[in-house]
């Protein structure tokens, strides 16, 4: 179990040094670099490859290597796995409704007018 934490761990951070290199695909031994070098480059491989698998990274070849990037950035991720998590039950209108019952009063006017094809105004220092 605390691997799987640290593994977890490690991803979030080469998800947030690929977002912040963006636009540029950064290679594994980019990626060694830039974590200061303490892990293996084979970890950094198995790191890519997985998050890449998972969907969380597109890669083009790059020489002899793969050049990796995000697929999306912070807030295209969490809808992505909020969409992974609605897609998982077969009822819809259960899930959807039940999440609507917990929004709080401010995400659901956001929500509202997102639906209704105006987005709201954010409030200052909101990101």
């Amino acid at each position: 179990m605390n691997e799987r934490r640290q593994m977890g761990a490690l991803e979030a951070e080469v998800l947030e040094l690929l977002q912040s290199a963006a636009p540029e695909a950064l290679t594994p031994g980019h990626v060694l670099e830039r974590l200061d070098g303490v892990l293996a480059y084979s970890t950094v491989v198995t790191v890519l490859t997985r998050m890449h698998d998972k969907g969380l990274l597109g890669r083009v070849k790059q020489g002899r290597a793969f050049a990796y990037s995000p697929v999306a950035d912070r807030h295209g991720l969490t809808a992505r796995r909020m969409r992974q998590a609605l897609d998982a039950d077969p009822d819809r209108h259960a899930v959807l409704a039940r999440f609507v019952d917990d929004l709080s009063l401010g995400d659901e006017e956001i929500l509202r007018g997102l639906l209704g094809g105006a987005l709201p105004m954010r409030p200052p220092g909101a990101d």
